[in-house]
């Protein structure tokens, strides 16, 4: 049931993942930033961390219309509207080395949590996803082109180490809802007469 708010909802939640699996004692004592980026941002990014930049979003092609959901009421809301997202994850820091370190790092973390639960999609604001939802996160590809595209075209800003992940089948629901179909069939009768009856 996830509504419009999700796809903050998601993005956040992945900030909220990686700031809960740092600690600084595996970082030499590093204070590590974590925050949802816009491509200003990369004019003035953060010393070390990690950011986290929406760069795409595609309609789901798997299920391009899945059916809304059934109300108490009886009516039914208009299809869902099925996303992926694509975000880079970008490591940030001064020397190349804590760079590496932070980059295998985050990596580690987005594998080990491979999907975010409603708990942590909705600490961002309430009931954006229902209690029974969850985001996957997969690595996705991007081509050496695309990818300095991005930093150039978009970004406008030097290139820095950046991973390319998808959170897959956000189905976002309508507040519309609609027109009821026919009622259902009770019953079925036949009128079949015989000739010269």
């Amino acid at each position: 049931m996830a509504t419009y708010e999700a796809i903050a909802a998601t993005c956040e939640a992945v900030v909220r993942l990686l700031r809960s699996n740092y600690n600084p004692v595996n970082f030499d004592g590093a204070l590590l930033d974590f925050q949802v980026y816009v491509a200003n941002d990369f004019t003035t990014p953060m010393e070390e961390g990690v950011s986290v930049f929406l760069y795409r979003i595609y309609q789901n092609g798997t299920n391009r219309t899945p059916a809304g959901r059934l109300l108490p009421n009886g009516t039914r809301q208009a299809t869902k509207l099925p996303l992926d997202l694509h975000f880079l994850l970008t490591a940030w820091a001064k020397k190349a080395s804590l760079q590496n370190e932070i980059a295998g790092w985050m990596m580690r973390v987005m594998e080990d949590n491979a999907t975010l639960p409603a708990s942590m999609l909705n600490a961002y604001q309430p009931n954006v996803f229902g209690p029974d939802e969850g985001v996957d996160l997969t690595f996705t590809e991007l081509s050496v082109e695309d990818m300095f595209r991005v930093w150039e075209t978009m970004i406008g800003h030097t290139y820095q180490l950046s991973v390319p992940y998808q959170a897959r089948m956000i189905e976002i629901e309508s507040f519309e809802t609609v027109a009821q179909e026919g009622r259902a069939i009770q019953a079925r009768v036949s009128d079949v007469r015989r000739n010269g009856a």
